[in-house]
């Protein structure tokens, strides 16, 4: 209906053609918003006065002059200026009404925009390493770009979505190492276990479950001899640099026992140890989104960008366009010059390109592949990131704009009242899976993404499995099985909805509530713009809270269910409006639509 009025302004302006260089770069439908209170009409227009410098014309001249040039529409019941120049539409019952039946016309597609060609979107999210299950702060990472994709989509983009799997460098070697210690730990060579390696309890299932198969196993002396002391854990009291210094220790301690373990189970053995344990936590990870609604088109594996020659290709790009300079044997990317607060090291002095040149390669890879925007979602931790990916885009001749970050706050679980704990190396969290047993899939995909992905989540696993109206998602879902019950009743008593009578009499839905909720079903389409437009699936929540809030309202106050027919056929045409809605919404959130509850 936004685009109604804006179509409606856009008309009446090409009927002045003295405005029409003051108008030559602006957006109409930039100009139109619904207003918040309905005195002032359904509609308001600020044109006149985003006109009245580039016409050098007073705002109200302005808006006279496009009021008398819109002439009559019969979805418009009046016309008002107000203040300095708004221009307030107040539309008309049968403009409503022709949305309702848009609505029922076109089932879960309504208030989905038409495809377009271009910007074609990756999106590219989660991309957790592949060292461990996914926990719940992974959980939030994938509902919010899952729902962030649906909601790209059902605005009209090409959206493409990829995992990045972090599956080369020093972090594969401790998990490879971590699975080759439990595997030494079964045939009874103990070995203090490091702790900086990967304690859960899946790593002793992994070293059970992999094809060891000719390798050798040593004893604990061959494993253990020369070795340094691991670091102790950090006390609750310890100082900054107590803690640094005990870091240190642990650091040293892993590295040392993965030349141990590289040493002593070969070179192609432990590499098979280490493929195998990635390929052990991968499957679960891809079963695990699978099976939380979440899908990729593609799962980008980070040692292809060696294998391919793409870290080559990038750097050989930036070596002809004269960017990069050796300093103490490294080669350098001068990132300062493109607004990052230092520059980075792409290749180390021994030859080993580091991670941030994999970052510019895969970056580099994904303009290649022919995508025009690039959406990355990543964890909070990540805020440094942004300067120093986009420095790489604009060395290679890019646009740093094609480049957009969206972070992730940390999430926490409250399980009656107390605080719980997460660590991924120690073991000791509450895995994705885990919080989907307890809580099921529509209530985590629907409560991550409830507050903007910028701020911290609180996560209550009480208010979450309860029913009852302080569960959003309990309260959406059963809008939608209420609503399918009516239907049910309505069948069962002979009273089977007549649609076409129904769409002929909605002249009859007169009740504040219930013009209410048709005002509200409306607006659906603006939420699903707004929503894409800020990345943000927080604003579909709320308004399908809302929307949902107006439905009891008028469920309520008026009963359905009447003997007169025409009335009746009315208000089941509006409840299966709100219906398909409902489901619509919830189907983009990746949330279910019950009949039943």
């Amino acid at each position: 209906m936004k685009h109604l009025v804006a179509n409606l302004v856009n008309d009446a302006l090409a009927r002045l053609p003295e405005l029409a260089e003051a108008t030559a770069d602006l957006s109409v439908d930039s100009t139109v918003e619904r207003t918040r209170d309905a005195s002032h009409g359904d509609f308001a227009s600020n044109i006149a006065m985003r006109l009245a410098k580039p016409a050098k014309k007073n705002p109200r001249e302005i808006a006279t002059s496009v009021v008398d040039a819109l002439g009559d529409n019969p979805e418009i019941s009046k016309v008002e200026i107000a203040g300095p120049g708004f221009i307030n539409f107040y539309l008309s019952p049968s403009a409503f009404h022709a949305e309702l039946k848009s609505i029922l016309d076109s089932g879960t597609d309504y208030g989905r925009q038409p495809k377009k060609e271009s910007p074609r979107i990756l999106l590219e999210f989660i991309s957790a390493n592949p060292t461990g299950p996914l926990h719940v702060g992974h959980g939030r990472l994938a509902a919010y770009g899952a729902s962030l994709g649906n909601v790209l989509e059902a605005a009209g983009f090409p959206v493409y979505r990829e995992y990045y799997v972090n599956d080369a460098g020093r972090q594969m070697d401790i998990l490879g190492t971590s699975v080759w210690l439990r595997w030494l730990e079964s045939g009874g060579v103990v070995v203090p276990f490091p702790k900086a390696g990967y304690r859960g309890g899946y790593i002793k299932d992994i070293a059970a479950e992999i094809d060891i198969s000719g390798i050798e196993m040593p004893a604990a002396e061959a494993v253990l001899d020369g070795m340094p002391l691991d670091g102790p854990e950090d006390a609750s009291d310890a100082t900054q640099e107590e803690r640094d210094a005990n870091k240190a220790l642990r650091e040293t301690y892993i590295e040392a026992l993965v030349k141990r373990a590289v040493h002593l189970a070969g070179d192609t053995g432990f590499d098979r140890i280490r493929q195998q344990s990635l390929e052990s936590i991968l499957a679960d990870i891809k079963d695990d989104l699978a099976e939380f609604g979440v899908t990729l088109d593609k799962w980008f594996s980070e040692q292809s960008l060696t294998g391919t020659g793409r870290i080559d290709d990038a750097l050989a790009v930036l070596e002809e366009r004269g960017i990069l300079y050796k300093k103490d044997g490294a080669t350098w990317f001068p990132a300062t010059k493109f607004g990052d607060e230092k520059d980075r090291v792409v290749v180390r002095e021994n030859g080993v390109k580091t991670y941030f040149a994999s970052d510019i390669a895969y970056h580099f890879d994904k303009r290649e592949r022919g995508f025009d925007h690039l959406i990355d979602i990543l964890g909070a931790d990540h805020h440094g990131y942004m300067a120093r990916v986009k420095a790489g885009l604009e060395a290679m001749g890019y646009q740093g704009d094609d480049l957009e970050i969206e972070l992730v706050q940390f999430v926490t679980l409250y399980r009656g009242g107390e605080k719980m704990q997460m660590s991924t190396r120690s073991g000791e969290f509450d895995t994705l899976r885990q919080l989907r047993a307890e809580i099921g899939n529509d209530a985590a995909r629907f409560y991550y993404v409830m507050r903007s992905n910028d701020q911290h989540l609180d996560f209550d696993l009480d208010v979450a499995t309860s029913q009852s109206n302080d569960n959003p998602v309990y309260y959406i879902q059963y809008a939608h099985a209420r609503i399918a019950r009516v239907f049910q009743k309505a069948s069962e008593a002979g009273m089977s909805w007549n649609q076409d009578n129904g769409r002929g009499h909605l002249g009859q839905l007169t009740a504040t509530q219930e013009k209410s909720l048709i005002s509200a079903l409306s607006r659906y389409p603006e939420i699903i713009e707004l929503a894409a437009k800020n990345r943000a699936p927080q604003t579909l929540v709320h308004y399908l809270r809302d929307l949902v809030s107006d439905f009891h309202s008028s469920y309520s106050a008026h009963k359905v269910l009447v003997d007169d027919a025409n009335l009746r056929d009315a208000r089941l045409a509006l409840y299966a409006a709100v219906k398909i809605v409902v489901a619509s919404g919830l189907a983009i959130l990746g949330v279910s639509a019950p009949d039943e509850m």
